[in-house]
């Protein structure tokens, strides 16, 4: 499924939890939202994302040191922050697995939405 929402659409208010995190969007839109919320509290994490950092997220898929293995895992929900964060439109396809380096630790994360892949990155 394809999830894209424009950045000059207003955030969602007062939804529920449900409505929030087990809609058929799993909470991607959260996220990105959150993000573009996170952009203007802590602008300083917002450049370093703009700058190609996989900064560290609530979410499995920042990176916060080099790595032996130069690549790891994490979640759709991260790279639907980062989006945010970012100040992109969210663009996502759940049926997808993209790859993105972190521009300061050039370790890769490729981005999924099964659980099982990150469960122990």
């Amino acid at each position: 499924m394809e999830l894209k929402r424009c950045v000059t659409e207003p955030l969602r208010k007062d939804l529920s939890i449900n409505e929030l995190w087990h809609g058929t969007d799993n909470g991607l839109i959260a996220c990105w939202e959150r993000g573009r919320e996170v952009s203007s509290e802590v602008p300083e994490l917002a450049t370093r994302a703009r700058m190609g950092q996989l900064v560290p997220l609530p979410w499995k898929g920042g990176v916060e040191k080099v790595i032996k293995t130069k690549s790891k895992m994490g979640t759709l929900r991260y790279l639907a922050m980062w989006q945010g964060l970012r100040g992109e439109p969210l663009d996502i396809d759940t049926t997808d697995e993209p790859t993105f380096q972190c521009s300061k630790f050039k370790v890769s994360v490729t981005f999924t939405n099964d659980p099982s892949k990150y469960a122990d990155a």
